[in-house]
């Protein structure tokens, strides 16, 4: 079969030998070109996937010291000082109302459970403010730390007066269940 395509082939003129060359080395170029990109996404997956076992395989040898921190930690959170989320919208009422801060909103607080914890998270806003009483208003927030924690937190100045702030933190709080 070989021989009866080089006898074509060499039969042909120059002009049709040299398009079916060019053709045959573009046919090469278009599966060259495909095997390399699949074999550099096939590469790039090895070597995300043997970093990500690397990090897992970091976690999982460090994890009795993992858990006897995370015991400790626990073990000096007062449950009865945990927030859920209707306390942890009034708790943050509260310390805005004790700095000065009364155009606020809130949204509802969103929960997620994991066993003997709960995380609860709450979007705050706080329009038209000055620095000093937004300032009081996160060292207030902070010190009720680790009962209460920042997770977000976003400064603007105010459209209608650059003076003023307009602020968004995200809020949570951590809840030990009394079992």
């Amino acid at each position: 079969m070989i021989r009866t395509l080089r006898a074509l082939f060499l039969a042909r003129p120059l002009r049709e030998k040299l398009l079916l060359t060019a053709i045959a080395l573009l046919v090469f170029a278009t599966w060259f070109s495909s095997i390399a990109g699949r074999t550099a996404r096939l590469v790039h997956a090895v070597r995300f996937t043997s970093a990500s076992l690397a990090d897992q395989a970091l976690w999982l040898s460090h994890r009795s010291a993992i858990e006897a921190q995370a015991r400790s930690s626990a073990g000096s959170l007062e449950a009865a000082r945990t927030l859920d989320g209707t306390r942890l919208l009034a708790e943050v009422s509260t310390i805005a109302n004790e700095n000065g801060l009364s155009n606020t909103t809130s949204g509802e607080t969103k929960d997620d459970s994991s066993g003997q914890f709960s995380v609860h998270t709450l979007q705050f806003n706080v329009a038209k403010v000055d620095w000093g009483a937004l300032k009081a208003f996160y060292l207030a927030l902070s010190k009720r730390s680790p009962y209460i924690g920042i997770v977000q937190f976003s400064v603007q100045g105010d459209r209608t007066n650059p003076a003023l702030l307009n602020a968004t933190f995200r809020i949570s709080s951590v809840e030990i269940s009394k079992n």
